[in-house]
């Protein structure tokens, strides 16, 4: 990869890091999600779902909360993207199932947007046991399958190929990983940061400042920017406002969880590898490349067509959900000691601030009349219950 991007860069000169980072992750050859994909203990990086069960869980339950807020539609489909293992996935399938009775009227089906192969297969495996078929080229899905208790699924390359219709869609720790562009003020105005090649050590990358303005510092930097380093990503706001106007057209919501800040933080460019924080710039397509998603402009880009709720820290989200009512029942019901302490260190991964319960956040995007409040003198219209996450789940 790296011998790869540094003939390209001395042919064509400096890149982008938007453009550094869609090689070393997804180049069909030699990119690190194409290649490996490293989620859960073995790989390069463990996500919520990989530590614990109750998350996956309490994400499926705010789901049917919202489905009954909203009328109990008669189809739902669930629309995971980047969906890693499936773990996360599979954990909501078990709600649904342990709830088929509230569910029994409606036509459930699951839509996964997945670039990789790999994961594509462990996916399959995770969620059907393996009895997947590809599709013939003509069709949006590429393969589809049927969950271990009746469900259909579908994998697509891209979420435009994804049937409309009343949809919940989840993306967990999936826009930390698109491309950024990244932009530094400076005294002559904004320049990008750029990617090259290093002229005094042979086959080693640098970052330098482009000279002038490039069409990303004109598009992308906003005229009341406070902040002297800002990273963008485009990509990110594309998707925001496709899932904005699918919502707003076909009804459902979205929820995206990750790592991330509303406007504030600078520089959150990194690499993991083995769980360890790597330098980006060295031995690319061999780690995890990431960064802090901007929530403001996720809001900012879904142009008022949804509401938008959060971001709100997971520990939060999921103290709203009732994680500790959950936990309780689980260490109640485990008969070994062993399971109790997995338990209470998953749950203290999830929650604690210093590890994932202050970093990671919860964002949604709902229908604008999900959050309407009828007015005082209009009393036949009851108002709409509260969204459990950001607020407390009222369980009835």
């Amino acid at each position: 990869m790296l011998r790869h991007l540094a003939r390209k860069l001395r042919a064509s000169g400096p890149v982008t890091v938007a453009e550094y980072m869609r090689e070393a992750l997804t180049n069909p050859g030699q990119g690190y999600y194409t290649r490996r994909g490293g989620v859960g203990e073995s790989g390069d990086f463990i996500t919520s779902p990989e530590i614990s069960q109750v998350f996956g869980e309490l994400i499926g339950i705010w789901y049917i909360s919202e489905w009954m807020a909203m009328g109990k539609p008669s189809t739902l489909q669930l629309v995971e993207l980047g969906p890693g293992r499936g773990t996360l996935t599979e954990d909501i399938l078990r709600v649904f199932k342990q709830l088929a009775s509230v569910l029994s009227k409606c036509d459930v089906s699951v839509h996964l947007v997945e670039v990789s192969p790999k994961l594509s297969e462990i996916q399959a495996v995770t969620l059907t046991g393996g009895k997947v078929q590809p599709n013939p080229e003509d069709k949006s899905a590429y393969m589809e399958g049927i969950s271990k208790n009746g469900i259909p699924i579908f994998w697509y390359s891209n979420i435009q190929d994804v049937p409309p219709g009343y949809s919940f869609y989840l993306a967990h720790e999936f826009f930390d990983a698109l491309p950024i562009h990244k932009f530094q003020r400076t005294e002559k105005g904004w320049r990008e940061v750029l990617v090259d090649i290093d002229p005094e050590v042979p086959d080693q990358l640098r970052f330098v400042l482009s000279p002038s303005r490039t069409p990303a510092t004109q598009n992308f930097i906003q005229p009341e920017e406070t902040r002297d380093h800002v990273e963008v990503c485009p990509e990110a706001g594309v998707i925001v406002q496709r899932l904005a106007s699918r919502i707003e057209k076909d009804g459902g919501a979205a929820l995206v969880a990750d790592y991330g800040h509303d406007g504030t933080k600078t520089d959150t460019f990194r690499g993991f590898r083995n769980h360890k924080l790597h330098d980006v710039l060295s031995a690319p397509g061999t780690a995890d490349l990431t960064a802090d998603v901007d929530f403001s402009y996720l809001r900012k880009m879904a142009q008022g067509r949804t509401a938008t709720l959060g971001p709100i820290k997971q520990r939060e989200f999921l103290k709203n959900m009732g994680i500790d009512l959950r936990l309780q029942v689980l260490l109640q019901n485990s008969g070994d000691t062993a399971t109790r302490q997995q338990l209470l260190h998953s749950y203290d991964m999830l929650m604690n601030p210093e590890k994932m319960g202050d970093c990671f956040n919860f964002f949604a995007l709902l229908p604008h009349h999900r959050l309407v409040h009828p007015d005082k003198k209009d009393k036949s219209k009851s108002p709409s219950p509260p969204v459990a996450g950001f607020n407390e789940l009222l369980l009835k």
